[in-house]
C-alpha cells in the first residue's frame, strides 16, 4: 500500500481561488515589521498567499487589502520593493 501525502492548500487573497501552497506567491511579514516577498515560503512570519497572475497581484498592492491580512501599515519603501519584487517574479513567468 503506498500512503498518499497531502498537499497543502492556501487560498489567495485577491480572488479567493484555493490552490497547491507551490503555486502561490507568499508574502510575509517580518518579526521587525517590514513586508517583503517570500520565495522559499519558509521565512518567519505572518504570512499571505497570492496567485501569480497580474490581476491578484495589482488588486492587492492598489488597495489596503494586504496590509489587511498582514495586520500592519505597510511602508511607501516596503511597497514599492514589493512591487519591483513582484514585476520581477512576472518577467520570470512571462519567461519561462
Amino acid at each position: 500500500m503506498s500512503i498518499k501525502k497531502k498537499t497543502p492548500l492556501r487560498t489567495c487573497i485577491a480572488c479567493r481561488e484555493i490552490s497547491g501552497k507551490r503555486g502561490l506567491v507568499r508574502v510575509v511579514r517580518t518579526p521587525q515589521g517590514r513586508v517583503e516577498l517570500d520565495p522559499t515560503g519558509r521565512a518567519a512570519g505572518r504570512g499571505a498567499y497570492l496567485c501569480p497572475q497580474v490581476s491578484c497581484l495589482s488588486a492587492t498592492l492598489s488597495g489596503n487589502q494586504i496590509e489587511h491580512i498582514l495586520k500592519v501599515k505597510i511602508s511607501p519603501e516596503d511597497r514599492a520593493d514589493l512591487n519591483t519584487a513582484l514585476g520581477e517574479l512576472l518577467k520570470e513567468q512571462a519567461i519561462v
